[in-house]
Protein backbone atom coordinates (compact mmCIF):
# COMPACT_ATOMS: atom_id res chain seq x y z
CA UNK A 1 0.00 0.00 0.00
CA UNK A 2 2.59 2.21 0.84
CA UNK A 3 4.73 1.83 -2.81
CA UNK A 4 1.45 2.36 -4.23
CA UNK A 5 0.88 5.92 -2.31
CA UNK A 6 4.56 6.72 -3.28
CA UNK A 7 4.19 5.63 -6.89
CA UNK A 8 1.10 8.19 -7.24
CA UNK A 9 2.74 10.95 -5.53
CA UNK A 10 5.43 9.94 -8.12
CA UNK A 11 3.25 10.60 -10.80
CA UNK A 12 1.70 13.47 -9.29
CA UNK A 13 5.22 15.71 -8.69
CA UNK A 14 6.79 14.63 -12.27
CA UNK A 15 7.82 18.43 -12.85
CA UNK A 16 9.99 18.25 -9.64
CA UNK A 17 11.16 14.74 -10.54
CA UNK A 18 12.51 16.74 -14.03
CA UNK A 19 13.48 19.20 -12.10
CA UNK A 20 15.79 16.90 -10.35
CA UNK A 21 17.24 15.19 -13.47
CA UNK A 22 18.15 18.59 -15.15
CA UNK A 23 19.89 19.36 -11.77
CA UNK A 24 21.80 15.90 -11.79
CA UNK A 25 22.31 16.73 -15.28
CA UNK A 26 23.55 20.14 -15.02
CA UNK A 27 26.02 18.86 -12.37
CA UNK A 28 27.26 15.87 -14.86
CA UNK A 29 25.74 13.17 -13.50
CA UNK A 30 23.27 11.00 -16.07
CA UNK A 31 21.01 8.36 -14.59
CA UNK A 32 18.08 6.00 -16.13
CA UNK A 33 14.83 6.66 -15.73
CA UNK A 34 15.11 3.63 -12.98
CA UNK A 35 17.49 5.15 -11.61
CA UNK A 36 16.07 8.63 -10.97
CA UNK A 37 13.35 7.08 -9.89
CA UNK A 38 14.99 4.93 -6.91
CA UNK A 39 16.42 8.32 -6.33
CA UNK A 40 13.36 10.24 -5.77
CA UNK A 41 11.89 7.48 -3.60
CA UNK A 42 14.71 8.26 -1.53
CA UNK A 43 14.44 12.13 -1.72
CA UNK A 44 10.75 11.54 -0.54
CA UNK A 45 11.67 9.00 2.08
CA UNK A 46 14.15 12.00 3.59
CA UNK A 47 11.54 14.11 3.39
CA UNK A 48 9.35 12.25 5.03
CA UNK A 49 11.36 11.11 8.20
CA UNK A 50 13.88 14.22 8.68
CA UNK A 51 11.18 15.74 10.73
CA UNK A 52 10.98 13.46 13.59
CA UNK A 53 14.39 11.87 13.00
CA UNK A 54 16.95 15.38 12.27
CA UNK A 55 18.27 13.22 9.51
CA UNK A 56 19.90 16.02 7.41
CA UNK A 57 19.66 19.61 8.18
CA UNK A 58 19.07 20.89 4.28
CA UNK A 59 15.92 20.98 3.45
CA UNK A 60 15.02 23.23 0.67
CA UNK A 61 14.76 20.98 -2.46
CA UNK A 62 17.86 22.44 -4.83
CA UNK A 63 19.97 22.86 -2.19
CA UNK A 64 19.64 18.48 -1.06
CA UNK A 65 19.69 17.43 -4.57
CA UNK A 66 23.29 19.74 -5.08
CA UNK A 67 24.62 19.03 -1.51
CA UNK A 68 23.77 15.85 -1.06
CA UNK A 69 22.75 13.62 -3.37
CA UNK A 70 25.44 15.04 -6.41
CA UNK A 71 28.03 15.53 -3.67
CA UNK A 72 27.24 11.76 -3.04
CA UNK A 73 26.86 10.91 -6.51
CA UNK A 74 30.67 13.03 -7.77
CA UNK A 75 32.98 10.54 -6.73
CA UNK A 76 31.83 7.65 -8.87
CA UNK A 77 33.00 10.24 -11.49
CA UNK A 78 35.95 10.57 -10.38
CA UNK A 79 37.07 7.26 -9.51
CA UNK A 80 36.53 3.58 -9.99
CA UNK A 81 34.32 2.55 -6.78
CA UNK A 82 35.49 -0.74 -5.04
CA UNK A 83 33.30 -3.95 -4.19
CA UNK A 84 32.10 -4.63 -1.33
CA UNK A 85 32.30 -0.71 -0.48
CA UNK A 86 31.98 0.16 3.39
CA UNK A 87 30.35 3.66 3.75
CA UNK A 88 31.60 4.55 7.24
CA UNK A 89 29.45 6.93 9.01
CA UNK A 90 26.54 6.72 6.32
CA UNK A 91 24.28 8.91 8.58
CA UNK A 92 20.93 8.68 6.43
CA UNK A 93 22.66 6.47 3.41
CA UNK A 94 24.76 8.99 2.19
CA UNK A 95 26.70 8.78 -0.01
CA UNK A 96 25.93 4.70 0.09
CA UNK A 97 22.58 4.59 -0.90
CA UNK A 98 23.05 7.18 -4.12
CA UNK A 99 26.12 5.25 -5.14
CA UNK A 100 24.63 2.05 -4.96
CA UNK A 101 21.86 3.37 -7.32
CA UNK A 102 23.93 4.63 -9.69
CA UNK A 103 25.91 1.91 -9.85
CA UNK A 104 24.07 -0.84 -9.23
CA UNK A 105 26.68 -3.70 -9.72
CA UNK A 106 28.70 -2.92 -6.28
CA UNK A 107 27.70 -4.39 -3.39
CA UNK A 108 27.47 -1.99 -0.15
CA UNK A 109 28.04 -2.01 3.36
CA UNK A 110 26.06 0.89 5.14
CA UNK A 111 27.47 1.35 8.72
CA UNK A 112 25.74 3.63 11.12
CA UNK A 113 25.50 3.69 14.77
CA UNK A 114 22.97 5.78 15.60
CA UNK A 115 19.99 3.31 16.26
CA UNK A 116 17.42 6.04 14.68
CA UNK A 117 19.29 6.20 11.63
CA UNK A 118 19.77 2.56 11.51
CA UNK A 119 16.01 1.76 11.44
CA UNK A 120 15.54 4.63 8.80
CA UNK A 121 18.45 2.53 6.67
CA UNK A 122 16.65 -0.57 7.05
CA UNK A 123 13.39 0.63 5.80
CA UNK A 124 15.10 2.53 2.54
CA UNK A 125 16.71 -0.40 1.41
CA UNK A 126 13.34 -1.89 1.93
CA UNK A 127 11.14 0.08 0.04
CA UNK A 128 13.78 1.06 -2.58
CA UNK A 129 14.22 -2.60 -2.94
CA UNK A 130 17.90 -2.70 -3.62
CA UNK A 131 19.81 -5.80 -3.49
CA UNK A 132 23.67 -6.03 -2.65
CA UNK A 133 22.96 -3.50 0.33
CA UNK A 134 23.64 -4.04 4.15
CA UNK A 135 23.38 -2.09 7.30
CA UNK A 136 25.68 -2.70 9.85
CA UNK A 137 24.80 -1.48 13.23
CA UNK A 138 27.29 0.06 15.63
CA UNK A 139 30.63 1.27 15.87
CA UNK A 140 33.08 0.28 13.09
CA UNK A 141 36.80 -0.61 15.02
CA UNK A 142 39.95 -2.37 14.36
CA UNK A 143 38.21 -5.58 15.51
CA UNK A 144 35.41 -5.01 12.75
CA UNK A 145 37.00 -7.87 10.29
CA UNK A 146 34.10 -8.36 7.52
CA UNK A 147 36.55 -8.41 4.25
CA UNK A 148 35.96 -5.29 2.01
CA UNK A 149 37.68 -3.68 -0.75
CA UNK A 150 37.01 -0.84 -0.26
CA UNK A 151 35.44 2.15 2.17
CA UNK A 152 34.00 5.71 1.03
CA UNK A 153 33.00 8.52 4.26
CA UNK A 154 32.45 11.87 4.52
CA UNK A 155 32.18 11.86 8.23
CA UNK A 156 33.89 14.25 10.48
CA UNK A 157 37.00 12.37 12.11
CA UNK A 158 40.03 12.99 10.94
CA UNK A 159 42.46 10.68 7.94
CA UNK A 160 44.10 8.78 10.88
CA UNK A 161 41.16 8.09 13.05
CA UNK A 162 39.76 6.47 10.06
CA UNK A 163 42.30 4.69 8.71
CA UNK A 164 42.95 3.01 12.00
CA UNK A 165 39.05 2.22 12.28
CA UNK A 166 39.56 0.29 9.28
CA UNK A 167 42.31 -1.73 9.58
CA UNK A 168 40.16 -4.88 10.90
CA UNK A 169 38.37 -5.03 7.13
CA UNK A 170 40.50 -3.68 4.76
CA UNK A 171 41.71 -5.84 2.42
CA UNK A 172 45.16 -5.48 0.71
CA UNK A 173 45.48 -3.19 -1.92
CA UNK A 174 42.11 -1.75 -0.88
CA UNK A 175 41.10 2.01 -1.42
CA UNK A 176 40.13 4.11 1.20
CA UNK A 177 37.72 7.49 -0.44
CA UNK A 178 37.97 10.51 1.70
CA UNK A 179 35.26 13.33 0.72
CA UNK A 180 36.82 15.97 2.60
CA UNK A 181 36.69 20.05 3.03
CA UNK A 182 39.24 22.01 1.11
CA UNK A 183 41.79 22.77 4.19
CA UNK A 184 42.76 19.42 5.38
CA UNK A 185 46.94 19.59 4.53
CA UNK A 186 47.01 18.94 8.54
CA UNK A 187 45.66 15.59 8.44
CA UNK A 188 47.23 14.76 5.08
CA UNK A 189 50.58 15.58 6.63
CA UNK A 190 49.70 13.60 10.03
CA UNK A 191 48.46 10.39 8.04
CA UNK A 192 51.70 10.81 6.43
CA UNK A 193 53.74 10.20 9.62
CA UNK A 194 51.31 7.67 11.25
CA UNK A 195 51.17 4.91 8.40
CA UNK A 196 53.76 5.57 5.99
CA UNK A 197 54.32 1.66 5.78
CA UNK A 198 50.96 1.17 5.09
CA UNK A 199 49.24 2.90 3.53
CA UNK A 200 49.92 4.91 0.26
CA UNK A 201 47.90 8.54 -1.17
CA UNK A 202 47.47 7.29 -4.64
CA UNK A 203 44.93 10.21 -5.32
CA UNK A 204 44.17 13.99 -4.16
CA UNK A 205 41.99 15.65 -6.20
CA UNK A 206 40.21 18.95 -5.10
CA UNK A 207 36.68 19.31 -7.25
CA UNK A 208 33.91 21.80 -6.46
CA UNK A 209 29.98 20.84 -5.72
CA UNK A 210 28.71 22.21 -9.60
CA UNK A 211 26.46 24.85 -9.28
CA UNK A 212 27.64 25.67 -5.79
CA UNK A 213 30.68 27.87 -4.05
CA UNK A 214 31.33 24.39 -2.02
CA UNK A 215 34.96 23.40 -2.58
CA UNK A 216 35.81 19.84 -1.53
CA UNK A 217 38.87 17.57 -1.95
CA UNK A 218 38.72 13.92 -2.80
CA UNK A 219 41.62 11.62 -1.50
CA UNK A 220 42.37 8.21 -2.12
CA UNK A 221 44.21 5.48 -0.14
CA UNK A 222 45.79 2.52 -1.36
CA UNK A 223 46.59 -0.23 1.73
CA UNK A 224 50.29 -1.57 1.29
CA UNK A 225 49.77 -4.10 3.97
CA UNK A 226 47.64 -7.18 4.52
CA UNK A 227 44.86 -6.92 7.31
CA UNK A 228 44.71 -9.05 10.09
CA UNK A 229 42.20 -11.52 9.11
CA UNK A 230 44.45 -12.67 5.77
CA UNK A 231 48.01 -12.16 7.99
CA UNK A 232 46.43 -14.76 9.93
CA UNK A 233 45.15 -16.95 7.13
CA UNK A 234 48.33 -16.92 5.31
CA UNK A 235 49.81 -17.76 9.01
CA UNK A 236 47.65 -20.66 9.47
CA UNK A 237 48.88 -21.89 6.55
CA UNK A 238 52.58 -21.77 7.41
CA UNK A 239 53.08 -22.41 10.96
CA UNK A 240 51.51 -24.89 13.42
CA UNK A 241 49.09 -23.39 15.71
CA UNK A 242 48.34 -24.24 19.64
CA UNK A 243 45.07 -22.41 20.81
CA UNK A 244 45.76 -22.04 25.11
CA UNK A 245 42.49 -21.26 26.63
CA UNK A 246 42.68 -21.87 30.49
CA UNK A 247 44.88 -21.47 33.06
CA UNK A 248 45.00 -25.10 33.64
CA UNK A 249 46.62 -26.05 30.17
CA UNK A 250 50.19 -27.37 31.05
CA UNK A 251 51.80 -25.47 28.49
CA UNK A 252 50.44 -22.43 30.10
CA UNK A 253 51.92 -23.50 33.31
CA UNK A 254 55.24 -24.40 31.36
CA UNK A 255 54.91 -20.72 30.16
CA UNK A 256 54.25 -19.21 33.46
CA UNK A 257 57.24 -20.40 35.08
CA UNK A 258 59.93 -18.70 32.72
CA UNK A 259 58.84 -15.77 34.39
CA UNK A 260 61.06 -16.84 37.08
CA UNK A 261 64.65 -17.23 37.08
CA UNK A 262 64.10 -20.40 38.10
CA UNK A 263 62.02 -21.50 35.48
CA UNK A 264 63.99 -20.69 32.81
CA UNK A 265 67.28 -22.09 34.38
CA UNK A 266 65.41 -25.43 34.56
CA UNK A 267 64.01 -25.29 31.29
CA UNK A 268 66.48 -23.29 29.02
CA UNK A 269 64.05 -21.53 27.60
CA UNK A 270 63.06 -17.22 28.03
CA UNK A 271 60.51 -15.19 26.69
CA UNK A 272 61.36 -11.83 24.58
CA UNK A 273 59.06 -8.85 25.35
CA UNK A 274 58.65 -5.77 23.01
CA UNK A 275 58.49 -4.84 19.47
CA UNK A 276 62.17 -3.85 18.61
CA UNK A 277 63.74 -6.92 20.62
CA UNK A 278 61.18 -9.44 19.05
CA UNK A 279 61.91 -8.33 15.15
CA UNK A 280 65.67 -7.89 16.09
CA UNK A 281 65.69 -11.47 17.60
CA UNK A 282 63.72 -12.86 14.89
CA UNK A 283 65.73 -11.09 12.59
CA UNK A 284 69.47 -12.28 13.87
CA UNK A 285 68.91 -15.70 15.82
CA UNK A 286 65.79 -17.14 13.79
CA UNK A 287 67.36 -20.91 15.26
CA UNK A 288 66.52 -19.90 18.92
CA UNK A 289 63.23 -18.52 18.05
CA UNK A 290 60.51 -21.30 18.65
CA UNK A 291 56.99 -20.00 19.44
CA UNK A 292 55.06 -16.65 18.71
CA UNK A 293 52.50 -15.86 22.14
CA UNK A 294 49.48 -13.88 20.73
CA UNK A 295 46.02 -13.44 21.00
CA UNK A 296 45.43 -12.66 17.18
CA UNK A 297 48.44 -11.18 16.05
CA UNK A 298 50.11 -13.76 13.25
CA UNK A 299 53.50 -14.35 13.26
CA UNK A 300 55.15 -12.03 10.56
CA UNK A 301 55.31 -13.49 6.76
CA UNK A 302 58.90 -14.73 6.14
CA UNK A 303 59.61 -16.11 9.90
CA UNK A 304 61.01 -19.38 10.24
CA UNK A 305 58.79 -22.30 9.40
CA UNK A 306 59.64 -24.05 12.45
CA UNK A 307 58.40 -21.38 14.42
CA UNK A 308 54.64 -22.59 15.98
CA UNK A 309 52.09 -19.59 17.35
CA UNK A 310 50.43 -19.93 20.43
CA UNK A 311 47.03 -18.17 20.35
CA UNK A 312 46.20 -17.48 24.46
CA UNK A 313 43.38 -16.15 25.74
CA UNK A 314 43.69 -12.27 26.26
CA UNK A 315 43.79 -12.67 29.84
CA UNK A 316 46.76 -15.64 29.68
CA UNK A 317 48.54 -13.81 27.61
CA UNK A 318 48.26 -10.84 29.72
CA UNK A 319 49.82 -13.06 32.55
CA UNK A 320 52.40 -13.73 30.39
CA UNK A 321 53.19 -10.27 29.68
CA UNK A 322 54.57 -9.07 32.78
CA UNK A 323 56.20 -6.04 31.08
CA UNK A 324 52.94 -4.40 30.08
CA UNK A 325 53.95 -4.21 25.87
CA UNK A 326 50.79 -5.61 24.93
CA UNK A 327 52.72 -6.49 21.93
CA UNK A 328 53.45 -10.11 20.92
CA UNK A 329 55.93 -12.52 23.25
CA UNK A 330 58.87 -14.70 21.71
CA UNK A 331 59.52 -18.29 22.86
CA UNK A 332 63.35 -18.52 22.43
CA UNK A 333 65.76 -21.47 23.63
CA UNK A 334 68.68 -20.09 25.32
CA UNK A 335 72.43 -20.41 24.48
CA UNK A 336 74.91 -22.19 26.91
CA UNK A 337 77.01 -19.39 29.12
CA UNK A 338 80.27 -20.52 29.43
CA UNK A 339 81.80 -20.70 32.47
CA UNK A 340 84.41 -17.81 33.28
CA UNK A 341 87.62 -18.25 35.84
CA UNK A 342 89.74 -15.32 37.30
CA UNK A 343 92.78 -17.16 36.53
CA UNK A 344 92.36 -16.85 32.39
CA UNK A 345 92.45 -13.04 32.70
CA UNK A 346 90.34 -11.36 29.81
CA UNK A 347 90.73 -10.99 26.38
CA UNK A 348 92.12 -7.91 24.81
CA UNK A 349 89.57 -4.99 25.08
CA UNK A 350 86.87 -4.55 28.05
CA UNK A 351 85.11 -6.98 29.70
CA UNK A 352 82.15 -5.74 31.23
CA UNK A 353 81.59 -7.21 34.88
CA UNK A 354 77.91 -7.68 36.20
CA UNK A 355 76.86 -7.96 39.67
CA UNK A 356 73.42 -6.31 39.35
CA UNK A 357 70.25 -7.83 40.87
CA UNK A 358 67.80 -5.81 38.94
CA UNK A 359 66.92 -7.34 35.74
CA UNK A 360 66.38 -3.72 33.66
CA UNK A 361 69.99 -2.77 34.75
CA UNK A 362 71.47 -5.69 33.39
CA UNK A 363 69.36 -5.70 30.47
CA UNK A 364 70.55 -1.81 30.03
CA UNK A 365 74.20 -2.60 31.12
CA UNK A 366 74.10 -5.25 28.14
CA UNK A 367 72.97 -2.85 25.36
CA UNK A 368 75.63 -0.74 26.98
CA UNK A 369 78.23 -3.30 26.44
CA UNK A 370 77.42 -4.41 22.65
CA UNK A 371 76.78 -0.26 21.80
CA UNK A 372 80.33 0.44 22.93
CA UNK A 373 82.02 -3.00 21.32
CA UNK A 374 83.37 -4.51 24.97
CA UNK A 375 85.01 -8.00 24.15
CA UNK A 376 82.38 -9.89 26.78
CA UNK A 377 79.75 -9.23 29.55
CA UNK A 378 80.52 -11.38 32.72
CA UNK A 379 77.43 -12.29 35.10
CA UNK A 380 78.62 -12.61 38.73
CA UNK A 381 76.80 -15.01 40.90
CA UNK A 382 74.79 -12.40 42.55
CA UNK A 383 73.54 -11.24 38.70
CA UNK A 384 69.94 -11.42 37.52
CA UNK A 385 69.35 -13.26 34.97
CA UNK A 386 70.24 -11.92 31.50
CA UNK A 387 67.11 -13.84 29.66
CA UNK A 388 64.91 -12.41 32.19
CA UNK A 389 61.96 -10.77 30.44
CA UNK A 390 62.77 -7.35 31.92
CA UNK A 391 66.15 -7.96 31.33
CA UNK A 392 65.94 -9.07 27.32
CA UNK A 393 63.41 -5.84 27.01
CA UNK A 394 65.88 -3.70 28.40
CA UNK A 395 69.01 -4.93 26.21
CA UNK A 396 66.58 -5.05 23.02
CA UNK A 397 67.40 -8.53 22.47
CA UNK A 398 70.99 -8.19 21.82
CA UNK A 399 71.69 -10.54 25.21
CA UNK A 400 71.24 -12.89 22.15
CA UNK A 401 74.27 -11.33 19.37
CA UNK A 402 77.06 -10.62 22.64
CA UNK A 403 79.21 -13.07 24.57
CA UNK A 404 78.03 -13.87 28.03
CA UNK A 405 80.14 -15.25 30.75
CA UNK A 406 79.33 -17.47 33.78
CA UNK A 407 81.41 -15.58 36.54
CA UNK A 408 82.14 -16.44 40.08
CA UNK A 409 80.94 -14.26 43.28
CA UNK A 410 82.21 -10.21 43.92
CA UNK A 411 83.88 -11.52 46.83
CA UNK A 412 85.77 -14.36 44.72
CA UNK A 413 87.56 -11.91 42.19
CA UNK A 414 91.10 -11.98 42.68
CA UNK A 415 92.56 -8.27 43.27
CA UNK A 416 95.90 -8.83 41.21
CA UNK A 417 93.31 -8.64 37.44
CA UNK A 418 93.31 -5.35 36.32
CA UNK A 419 90.13 -4.40 36.70
CA UNK A 420 88.89 -0.84 36.80
CA UNK A 421 85.67 -0.23 39.29
CA UNK A 422 83.65 2.26 39.54
CA UNK A 423 82.52 4.37 42.61
CA UNK A 424 81.41 7.50 43.25
CA UNK A 425 84.37 8.29 45.76
CA UNK A 426 86.81 7.32 43.38
CA UNK A 427 89.60 9.20 41.11
CA UNK A 428 87.70 11.30 38.12
CA UNK A 429 87.99 8.38 35.08
CA UNK A 430 88.65 11.39 32.64
CA UNK A 431 92.51 11.24 34.15
CA UNK A 432 92.43 6.75 34.03
CA UNK A 433 94.60 5.49 31.65
CA UNK A 434 92.68 2.38 30.44
CA UNK A 435 95.01 -1.00 29.94
CA UNK A 436 94.67 -3.17 26.67
CA UNK A 437 92.72 -5.66 28.29
CA UNK A 438 90.56 -5.55 31.65
CA UNK A 439 87.38 -5.50 33.34
CA UNK A 440 85.40 -2.65 34.09
CA UNK A 441 83.48 -3.39 37.74
CA UNK A 442 80.08 -1.86 39.41
CA UNK A 443 79.12 -1.99 42.18
CA UNK A 444 75.48 -4.11 43.18
CA UNK A 445 72.60 -1.47 43.66
CA UNK A 446 72.62 -0.26 47.39
CA UNK A 447 75.52 -1.72 48.96
CA UNK A 448 78.02 -0.52 46.34
CA UNK A 449 81.52 -2.19 45.85
CA UNK A 450 82.77 -4.66 48.82
CA UNK A 451 85.84 -2.17 50.86
CA UNK A 452 88.48 -3.94 50.03
CA UNK A 453 87.70 -2.27 46.23
CA UNK A 454 86.80 0.75 47.27
CA UNK A 455 90.57 2.63 47.50
CA UNK A 456 90.95 1.97 43.99
CA UNK A 457 88.06 2.83 42.13
CA UNK A 458 87.15 6.14 39.33
CA UNK A 459 84.50 7.75 39.36
CA UNK A 460 81.88 9.86 36.87
CA UNK A 461 82.14 13.40 37.86
CA UNK A 462 78.23 14.86 38.70
CA UNK A 463 77.06 17.98 39.72
CA UNK A 464 77.37 17.67 43.60
CA UNK A 465 73.66 18.10 44.27
CA UNK A 466 73.27 14.30 43.31
CA UNK A 467 74.78 11.64 45.19
CA UNK A 468 75.28 9.39 42.16
CA UNK A 469 74.04 7.91 39.14
CA UNK A 470 72.12 4.80 38.20
CA UNK A 471 74.44 1.68 38.36
CA UNK A 472 73.47 1.02 34.68
CA UNK A 473 74.14 4.78 33.26
CA UNK A 474 77.39 4.79 35.20
CA UNK A 475 78.53 1.96 33.32
CA UNK A 476 77.44 3.36 30.01
CA UNK A 477 78.97 6.28 30.65
CA UNK A 478 82.29 4.73 31.76
CA UNK A 479 82.45 2.23 28.09
CA UNK A 480 81.97 5.96 26.48
CA UNK A 481 84.93 7.28 28.31
CA UNK A 482 86.94 3.82 27.13
CA UNK A 483 85.91 4.53 23.72
CA UNK A 484 86.64 8.03 23.73
CA UNK A 485 90.49 7.76 25.07
CA UNK A 486 90.61 4.56 22.69
CA UNK A 487 90.08 6.73 20.00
Amino acid sequence: MARKRRDSQLAADTPAIEKMKALLLDSGIQLSHQQLESLWIYHGLLREYNPQLNLTRIRNFRNMVLKLYVDALLPANMVALPSPLLDLGTGPGMPGIPLKICRPHIEVILAERRENRVDFLRRAVEQLRLTGIRVVAGQITPRFEDPVAGVITRAVETIVQTLERVTGCLAADGRVIFMKGPHCDAEVAEADVRFRQTYSLELDQPYTIPNTPHHRRLLVYRRLDAPPFQRRADAEAVFAVRTISSGQNPLFKDLKKLLSVRGIRKRGQALVAGVKPVSETLAHTPERCTAWLSCDEPPPAGGPNHLEWFRLAPALFNELDITGTRAPLLLISLPDIAPWKPSEGFPPGCSVILPFQDPENVGAAIRSAAAFGAAQVILLAECAHPFHPRALRASGGLAMRIRLRQGPALGKLSADLPIIALSAEGTDIRTVAFPSSFGLLAGMEGPGLPAEWRSRTVSIPIRPAVESLNAAAAMAVALYEWQRSAR
